[in-house]
């Protein structure tokens, strides 16, 4: 074995995962789970998918497990408490999760500090605003007029979004100026959080993708990028990215 074959192993993607109330033969318990989508998506793009179950964390915490990781993705799921960004809840927002609210908080704040290559999915997108002291609309309908991003019952709504021509996700992209999405969401962006630029938008004005400013791959979609599997291009980035921040430690390590 070369020396320099460790460095091209496949990176390690860390993704967050639901806590819910979940069923399996005769058991019935709060678990800790995540769609296969997900993680399916991270391996046909190159990486190997570890999952990150909530629990309680700490800043020491949450570098720990970014010390084991080359890249970080924050999933879908439940509603941002809006406590976390001085609301009281619409009534239809979800009862908080504030253990995950916690948990992946930490981590995006230590993935941002250091530098670590990360995608936010739906939720993991608020999240990142809500964590960068922006804030939401709880209820999407009341704003736009209609529930195109969120047909309920399972069912992906299909939506256009366009891209920001000099932004990072038009790259992954290959300069597509528009991208066909399947969205299932019924809350969005509202005021952009702090060093966050919006990349993505909706015809409606709806933000649908955002970037941290100045991070080597700070990305994330309002959309459901693993609901195309046909489309693996933001994947891959994000593995790519993984795989350069892994080599740039390795080196480091043998200076």
């Amino acid at each position: 074995m070369s020396d320099c074959e460790p460095q091209r192993a496949a990176p390690v993607i860390g993704l967050t995962t639901y806590l819910e109330q979940a069923q399996s033969g005769v058991w019935n318990v709060e678990a800790s789970f995540l769609p296969k989508v997900y993680f399916d998506a991270v391996t046909r793009a190159g990486g190997i998918a570890v999952l990150l179950p909530p629990q309680p964390v700490t800043p020491a915490v949450a570098g720990r497990v970014l010390d084991s990781l080359d890249g970080l993705i924050i999933t879908g799921g439940k509603d941002v408490d809006p406590s976390r960004y001085g609301q009281q809840p619409h009534a239809t927002t979800d009862a908080p999760r504030t253990e995950r609210d916690d948990w992946e908080d930490a981590l995006l704040t230590a993935a941002i500090a250091r530098e670590v290559p990360f995608l936010g999915i739906c939720r993991g997108l608020q999240l990142l605003n809500v964590s960068l002291g922006g804030t939401l609309h709880q209820h999407l309908p009341e704003i736009v007029g209609s529930t195109r991003y969120n047909l309920g019952g399972g069912t992906f709504a299909v939506n256009d979004v366009a891209v920001d021509h000099e932004s990072r996700l038009s790259t992954l992209l290959d300069g597509a100026p528009h991208l066909e999405v399947r969205s299932y969401h019924h809350q969005a962006v509202d005021e952009l959080g702090h060093g966050l630029v919006a990349t993505a938008r909706s015809d409606d004005g709806t933000i649908q993708g955002v970037e941290v400013a100045g991070h080597p791959f700070g990305v994330a979609v309002q959309w459901h990028p693993e609901e195309s599997p046909e489309d693996l291009r933001i994947f891959e980035g994000l593995v790519e990215a993984a795989r350069a921040y892994r080599e740039a430690a390795h080196q480091g390590e043998q200076a």
